[in-house]
């Protein structure tokens, strides 16, 4: 059966139906060789994705190991804005994304046309933005950040200089509380890391009361106070590791736990739950859009593409180089 173009203009991914006694992983597994594809899976994918990826990880480096390989083809199991850095990292390789809708709400909070008025409107600040955002706010960035190197960049600042922090408010409200600044903040921030129950947290610590909490600083002020260690998801990872503590509460997305709970069969992952009372842990619908289907279609039609428009891709590759050089 042919692809339908059709399906991704109104669904936003290949809507094709594939035989029920297809072994897929064998499938992709055989597809990668023929096309000498690679697929990365961020650690918020499904189990079953994370499993068959040659790479799993946090969005940038994600793509800076794809740079590093001769893949012709790279299937980002993640969300939009992580395959464009891919591409701006690797615009000679075709990069594919199994559902276009597979958005994030950090990226979504900070439009182009209204970030762009916000920069003009404070044009003495230089502008330093998170990872997560769309290939149009790196290219109206001065430095590019991740929440690993953060803390290193802005403090390479001298002291006078103003800053604009984009887009997640949480973060730079806990850079700044770290390093003593005053940020100027774009007020956006991740659903996701937003939507943790304070009150449950306490009590499942409460019931656990050697359990640590761990929490990434997209979350809001009032779980980072009570967190035993705060950092990015791949610092989390490690310190789980790293950590002779048999239990540890979660707080940010759950999908992390496969690979804690695989590097420590022997020790207990809680996630830490949201607001929502039907749900015991706190997924980012974006990321669970990307399914073992939608991969194999994705990977066998190489649709849909992702690309980023060259005069844009060379600007927004220039902030990504200054973080390289400072960090």
């Amino acid at each position: 059966m042919k692809y339908n173009i059709n399906d991704i203009k109104e669904k936003g991914f290949l809507d094709i139906e594939i035989d029920e006694n297809l072994n897929i992983v064998e499938e992709i597994g055989r597809l990668k060789k023929e096309k000498n594809a690679i697929i990365l899976a961020h650690y918020y994918q499904e189990a079953e994705i994370q499993d068959i990826a040659d790479y799993i990880g946090d969005s940038l480096g994600l793509s800076q190991e794809a740079a590093k390989t001769d893949a012709d083809i790279i299937l980002f199991a993640g969300v939009h804005f992580m395959a464009e850095t891919a591409k701006i990292l690797s615009p000679d390789k075709k990069v594919i994304l199994p559902d276009l809708n597979a958005g994030c709400s950090l990226a979504e909070s900070c439009k182009p046309k209204d970030f762009k008025k916000f920069v003009e409107k404070h044009n003495n600040h230089i502008v330093i933005s998170y990872v997560n955002t769309s290939a149009e706010i790196k290219a109206l960035t001065d430095i590019v950040c991740t929440s690993t190197n953060a803390v290193k960049i802005i403090e390479s600042l001298p002291k006078e200089q103003k800053i604009i922090f984009a887009p997640d408010k949480n973060l730079g409200n806990y850079i700044n509380g770290l390093t003593g600044r005053n940020m100027l903040l774009w007020d956006g921030a991740c659903q996701v890391h937003e939507k943790f129950s304070l009150e449950k947290i306490l009590q499942l610590k409460k019931e656990n009361p050697e359990a640590k909490i761990i929490a990434h600083p997209e979350c809001e002020n009032q779980i980072l106070i009570i967190a035993d260690f705060i950092g990015s998801t791949s610092a989390l990872l490690n310190y789980t590791k790293s950590k002779e503590n048999n239990s540890f509460i979660v707080a940010t997305e759950s999908g992390i736990l496969h690979q804690m709970r695989k590097k420590s069969p022997d020790k207990i992952f809680i996630p830490a739950p949201p607001n929502d009372s039907t749900c015991a842990c706190n997924d980012c619908e974006y990321m669970k859009l990307n399914t073992m289907k939608k991969l194999y279609n994705c990977l066998k039609y190489e649709l849909p593409e992702v690309n980023v428009d060259e005069k844009i891709r060379e600007r927004a590759l220039l902030p990504i180089k200054r973080m390289l050089e400072l960090s």
